[in-house]
């Protein structure tokens, strides 16, 4: 075999099939498209998974992975026109806001909006707070302490004094293991001696 004998397999190559050239063609009058509509026209295709306008089945099934929706916190929403029942002076907490049914359910916290105006001086404890809220609440006379955010619900972490703790204590451990093995060295070493002095 040389360069210029070289040819394909026999079948490799074969004729292009051509559509559209009659009924002699041997692909019939409409060269397999059927008779008219969308995808009997030149260029007229339906892309992968398209049903009709019908919601397709890959909308239709649940989703599945992460998202950050398990960790979006919701706040319980309080008013200052709310905050009027109270009396002027009050420290007005969550507990507080619980028992005259302002809040209810389990919520992230409590948050103070400023829709309404504040008619005395009151002291409010909340987790977060508008910036119109808190500048109504102190013309009117009042304070607002926020509430330290609270953190997250999971396995308990050691504080800084175990922490401390636990570094005084872990260089004691290691004189102790290098002791026995001191110990141990001795006691196969002893054994040589006394079988040098019988001989």
């Amino acid at each position: 075999m040389r360069l210029h004998n070289l040819q394909p397999r026999p079948g490799a190559k074969h004729r292009v099939k051509r559509l559209g050239i009659g009924e002699s063609s041997g692909h019939g009058k409409t060269s397999g498209k059927g008779h008219k509509g969308q995808k009997a026209r030149s260029g007229g295709s339906i892309r992968l998974g398209f049903e009709g306008g019908q919601m397709p089945l890959i909308r239709r099934l649940p989703k599945r992975g992460f998202n950050n929706a398990r960790f979006h916190k919701t706040y319980a929403l309080v008013n200052l026109d709310d905050l009027n029942a109270f009396g002027a002076g009050t420290t007005v907490t969550e507990q507080m806001l619980r028992d005259s049914k302002l809040v209810r359910g389990n919520g992230a916290g409590v948050k103070i909006l400023g829709n309404g105006e504040l008619k005395h001086a009151l002291t409010i404890e909340a987790d977060k707070i508008s910036a119109g809220a808190r500048q109504k609440i102190e013309s009117a006379g009042g304070t607002v302490n926020l509430r330290e955010p609270r953190g997250p619900q999971g396995p308990r972490t050691a504080s800084k004094e175990e922490a401390a703790g636990e570094t005084e204590t872990s260089p004691a451990k290691k004189p102790a293991a290098k002791k026995s093995s001191a110990k141990k060295s001795a006691a196969k070493a002893a054994p040589k001696k006394k079988r040098a002095a019988k001989s």
